[in-house]
C-alpha cells in the first residue's frame, strides 16, 4: 500500500472524515457522465485510470474465464490519498475497460479501518479468492480473503467476506502497523499453499513467508524468506520466470532453466528492486544469483516514476503480466482542481533476459490496436547541434515512434568521469543532461516540444568511453525538467544504463516511441531503446505519449523509465515531436515510423466489453 509523501498534511484531515461504507462509495462512472466534474484536458487516453478521484496500487490482477481483472486502491471521496476500497475493472483485451462497483471496501471490524493492498489467487477448483490487508478497530494490519458471490458472474461484479477473517494476524514481535500487501499464493509439491507478507524489524525489510493447507488457517515459516537493510518492504511479489516471454505456472521450484523474482516496494525511497535466484519448496529457501546487487543498488524494473507493482499469470496467452502504478508529479492542491490524480503504466509482458543477468519487460502487444495513420522518415543524417520536425501526423501528442539511429563517430565519445564511478545513472544524467553538448549524444526525441521549443520533454541516449573493462557506458535519460511553464512541479531527470556493448552493434541505436494524443494535457510516453545489430528482432525504442505520461523500455526493455510531464503550451494539436542531437558526433536516422493512436474506450458497467 503506497501513498504520496506530501499527502501526509492531508491525510490528517481526512482522519477526521467517517470510514468509508458500502452505501457511502458510489460506483465509477463511465467519462462521459455529465455530473463528472472533472479536468478532462489533463487526462490520458489509453494509460488506464478511472473518470475521477484518487488512484494507487493495481492489486489482485488475474485472467479468469475469458476476462482481465484489474482491482486498484481507489479513493471514492476525492483527488487524494484517503477512504480507501477495492475499485474493479474488467477488460477482454487489456486496452479497453468496463468500471464496475467497488469490490472491496470496509464493512466488518477486520477492515473497519481500511482495506488496503493484495494479490488474487485461482484455487484448484477454479474458483479465485482475493487476499488483503484490513486495518482492524485496534489499527493492527491483518489479512483477509474475500471470495466472489456468484461465479456464474463473468465480471465477479460482488464479493463477500467469510466470518473466519482475520486469516492472518500478526504474531507475537510483529511489527502490527508494518504487515501488510500479500503475494498471490502458490502451492507447492506438499500440497501446502504459500504466499509472502511484506514487514519490518528496525530498518530491515523482511518478506514474511505463511503456509497453509486449507487457504483459512495460515502459519508464518520459522524464517522469512528474505530480508534487507532498507526499511519497509511493501508489495512484495514473487514468482518463476524463464528466458522464453512464454511462461508456465511455475508451481515448482527452481531448475530446467526456471528462476524466481523477488520484487520489493522501498517505503522510504519510492523505488523498487528485484533479485532472481534459486528458490527451494522444500526448505522454503530463496538465495539470489551471486552477481546481483541485492539493495539500493539492485536491479529495477524501472528507474522512474513506477511503484507498488504487481504481477500475474496471463494463461490465455502464457505470459506474465506486470502492472505499476504512476504517482503525480504535480500538487495535491492540483489534483484536487482537476478531480483526478494517479495513472496505471502500460501492462508490460516480463520475462528473463536470454543473457540470464536482468528482467525484459515490453508493453502487451494488444496495445498497438490502437495505431492508425502513419509517417515516415528514412536514412536522414542529424548534424551535430541541430534538430527536425517529425511531420505527418496530425497530432504528436498521441502517437507511436519507433526510431533507430546510427552514430556516425564513437571515437567523438566524451570520457567518463572517474568521479562517476560508483553513481547511478540519475545522478549522471542530471549532470550531464539533455542540454549539456557533449561527443556523442545527447541525441534523440523532444516529445511534447511547443513551437518554439520553450516546452519540451527530451528522451535520448549520450555514449561515453573508458567505462568498466574499457567498454563505453551508454546511457538513457528522461529529461523533463523543460517539460512546463507552470508551477509546484516535480521534474527530476530519470535514467538507466543500457547494458550494451555499442562498438559491437556498428554505433547503431534503435528506439521505439509511443506518442498518444488525447484531448488532453497529460502526457504518456513509454521509450524502448534497443541497441544490437540490424538483425536483431527488436531493435527499437518504444515511447508512449499520453498527455502527462512518459514511459520507457531501452534495449528491449532492459532499461525502463516513467516520468510523469504537465506541459502548458505543448497541449493537443499543438503538441510537437523532434529528433534533435545535442553531440559533436553525426547521428543518422536509419528509420522511424510514427502511428497516431486512438484512444482506448472506458465504459461503464451497462455495457458488454468487445473483442477487437
Amino acid at each position: 500500500m503506497a501513498i504520496r509523501a506530501w499527502t501526509w498534511v492531508v491525510l490528517l484531515l481526512l482522519a477526521l472524515l467517517p470510514s468509508c461504507r458500502a452505501a457511502e462509495a458510489p460506483s465509477p462512472q463511465p467519462s462521459a457522465d455529465p455530473e463528472l466534474a472533472v479536468d478532462d484536458g489533463l487526462r490520458t487516453g489509453y494509460h488506464f485510470q478511472p473518470p475521477k478521484h484518487w488512484i494507487n496500487d493495481p492489486n489482485g490482477v488475474m485472467y479468469y474465464k475469458g476476462v482481465y481483472h484489474l482491482f486498484y486502491q481507489y479513493n471514492p471521496k476525492g483527488a487524494v490519498w484517503g477512504n480507501i476500497v477495492w475499485a474493479h475493472a474488467v477488460s477482454t483485451d487489456l486496452v479497453d475497460w468496463i468500471m464496475l462497483p467497488p469490490a472491496i471496501y470496509p464493512t466488518a471490524p477486520f477492515d473497519v479501518n481500511g482495506c488496503w493492498s493484495g494479490s488474487a489467487t485461482v484455487l484448484p477448483d477454479g474458483t479465485p479468492v482475493i487476499m488483503y490487508t484490513g486495518i482492524d478497530g485496534e489499527n493492527r494490519q491483518v489479512q483477509n480473503v474475500a471470495y466472489p458471490k456468484d461465479l456464474s458472474d463473468p465480471y465477479l461484479r460482488e464479493w463477500v467476506k467469510p466470518d473466519y477473517n482475520p486469516v492472518i494476524a500478526p504474531g507475537p514481535g510483529m511489527n502490527a502497523t508494518a504487515f501488510r500487501d500479500p503475494t498471490t499464493a502458490w502451492q507447492g509439491p506438499d500440497g501446502l499453499w504459500r504466499l509472502v507478507i511484506g514487514t519490518k524489524d528496525n530498518h530491515r525489510g523482511l518478506a514474511v513467508l505463511y503456509r497453509s493447507r486449507d487457504f483459512k488457517r495460515w502459519a508464518p515459516a520459522k524464517r522469512a524468506l528474505h530480508s534487507g537493510d532498507t526499511g519497509m518492504w511493501e508489495c512484495p511479489d514473487f514468482y518463476p520466470v524463464t528466458t522464453s516471454p512464454a511462461v508456465g505456472s511455475g508451481g515448482g521450484g527452481s531448475g530446467n532453466g526456471t528462476k524466481h523474482v523477488l520484487k520489493v516496494s522501498l517505503d522510504l525511497t519510492r523505488f523498487e528492486y528485484y533479485t532472481f535466484g534459486e528458490y527451494d519448496h522444500a526448505t522454503d529457501t530463496y538465495v539470489p544469483d551471486a552477481a546481483l546487487a541485492d539493495g539500493n543498488d539492485g536491479l529495477r524494473y524501472d528507474y522512474g516514476n513506477f511503484y507498488a507493482s504487481k504481477t500475474f499469470l496471463d494463461t490465455a496467452k502464457q505470459r506474465r503480466v506486470l502492472w505499476g502504478w504512476a504517482n503525480e508529479s504535480d500538487s495535491a492542491t492540483a489534483d484536487i482542481r482537476k478531480g483526478w490524480a494517479g495513472v496505471q503504466a502500460i501492462p508490460r509482458k516480463v520475462w528473463l533476459s536470454s543473457d540470464g543477468k536482468q528482467l525484459v519487460q515490453w508493453p502487451v502487444a494488444e496495445i498497438e490496436s490502437l495505431r492508425g495513420a502513419h509517417a515516415n522518415v528514412t536514412d536522414t543524417l542529424v548534424a551535430g547541434g541541430s534538430h527536425f520536425e517529425v511531420t505527418g501526423l496530425a497530432s504528436a501528442a498521441q502517437a507511436d515512434v519507433e526510431a533507430s539511429f546510427q552514430v556516425m563517430d564513437l571515437d567523438k565519445a566524451e570520457p567518463f568521469d572517474p568521479a562517476w564511478r560508483g553513481a547511478d545513472a540519475q545522478t549522471v544524467c542530471a549532470a550531464r543532461g539533455a542540454d549539456a553538448r557533449g561527443g556523442v549524444g545527447p541525441f534523440g526525441l523532444w516529445a511534447l516540444a511547443s513551437d518554439e521549443h520553450g516546452e519540451r520533454t527530451a528522451v535520448f541516449f549520450r555514449v561515453f568511453k573508458g567505462g568498466d573493462g574499457g567498454k563505453h557506458v551508454v546511457l538513457m535519460c528522461n529529461d523533463p525538467s523543460m517539460s512546463s511553464h507552470a508551477d509546484d512541479l516535480y521534474k527530476p531527470t530519470f535514467a538507466g544504463f543500457v547494458d550494451v556493448d555499442i562498438a559491437q552493434t556498428g554505433g547503431k541505436i534503435a528506439l521505439r516511441t509511443l506518442v498518444r494524443k488525447i484531448r488532453c494535457l497529460i502526457n504518456h510516453v513509454i521509450f524502448v531503446i534497443d541497441l544490437c545489430p540490424d538483425d536483431c528482432p527488436y531493435s527499437r525504442m518504444r515511447v508512449q505519449i499520453d498527455h502527462s505520461v512518459v514511459e520507457s523500455f531501452g534495449a528491449h526493455g532492459k532499461t525502463c523509465i516513467l516520468s510523469r510531464v504537465y506541459p502548458t503550451k505543448a497541449v493537443g494539436d499543438k503538441a510537437r515531436l523532434y529528433v534533435f542531437n545535442n553531440g559533436e558526433s553525426d547521428v543518422k536516422v536509419t528509420h522511424l515510423n510514427a502511428y497516431e493512436m486512438r484512444s482506448a474506450k472506458i465504459t461503464s458497467d451497462a455495457v458488454e466489453p468487445t473483442k477487437r
